[in-house]
């Protein structure tokens, strides 16, 4: 069971990262760092926007859009770091 219990915490590391890459690069696009023309960055960008465009969506319908700012990724930041200490304070069920 405790290989269960590591390979759900790898899960969410990996949400974690994905979610931390597509802020950043979010950031980077609009301040122009980044040109979704140039096709290595419009696929990345577009394999991101695949991945959590269904996580997202359905948080957009809790919590919608204040005033141009999206929190959407900062609550699904949240969530991730909240079902991580679930699973370390229920640790002991996985041993």
């Amino acid at each position: 069971m405790t290989s269960l219990f590591q390979i759900l915490l790898l899960l969410l590391d990996i949400a974690k990262f994905v979610v931390l890459a597509h802020i950043i690069m979010s950031w980077l696009i609009n301040f122009q760092v980044l040109n979704l023309r140039q096709p290595v960055v419009g696929q990345i960008w577009d394999a991101l926007n695949r991945i959590l465009d269904p996580v997202y969506s359905r948080v957009r319908q809790i919590i919608p859009v204040m005033g141009g700012l999206d929190f959407t990724p900062l609550v699904v930041l949240v969530a991730i770091y909240a079902l991580r200490i679930v699973l370390f304070n229920n640790a002991m069920a996985f041993m």
